[in-house]
C-alpha cells in the first residue's frame, strides 16, 4: 500500500533536475500539433465533404429506379450528416483546448503550470 511518503518521493522521481513538471514537457508539442493540425484537417474535410456530396448528388439524379433513388438518398444524408459531425469535433477540439490548458494549470498543488500560448485562429 502507497503511503504519502511513497507518493512524495515518486513525485520528485517525476520531476527533472531543473524541477520541470514532465507533463509539460509532453503536453506542449502535443498542443502545437493540434493548433497546427486543425485548419488544414478541417480544410480537408470541407473539401472532401463537398466532392463527395457532389457526387452522391450526381448519382441520386441519374437513379431510375425508385429503389435506386432511396439507397441513394439515403447514402447523401448520411454523408453530410457525418461531415457535419466531423466538422463539429474539429471545432470542438480547437476550441475545448483553452480551458483544458486552463483546467490543467489550475491543478498544479504547487507544481509548475504549463506555460503555452494557444495558437491564434487564422481569418
Amino acid at each position: 500500500m502507497l503511503n504519502t511518503i511513497t507518493i512524495a518521493t515518486m513525485a520528485t522521481m517525476l520531476l527533472d533536475n531543473n524541477n520541470n513538471d514532465p507533463f509539460a514537457s509532453a503536453a506542449t508539442p502535443i498542443v502545437e500539433l493540434i493548433n497546427k493540425a486543425t485548419g488544414p484537417v478541417l480544410a480537408i474535410v470541407v473539401a472532401l465533404g463537398a466532392i463527395y456530396s457532389i457526387f452522391l448528388g450526381v448519382k441520386l439524379a441519374k437513379a431510375e429506379e425508385p429503389q435506386d433513388k432511396m439507397k441513394a438518398k439515403g447514402q447523401l444524408k448520411n454523408a453530410i450528416i457525418g461531415f457535419i459531425l466531423i466538422f463539429v469535433l474539429i471545432v470542438v477540439l480547437r476550441v475545448a483546448t483553452g480551458p483544458m490548458l486552463n483546467w490543467v494549470n489550475g491543478q498544479g498543488n504547487g507544481q509548475p503550470n504549463i506555460s503555452m500560448e494557444l495558437a491564434k485562429p487564422t481569418t
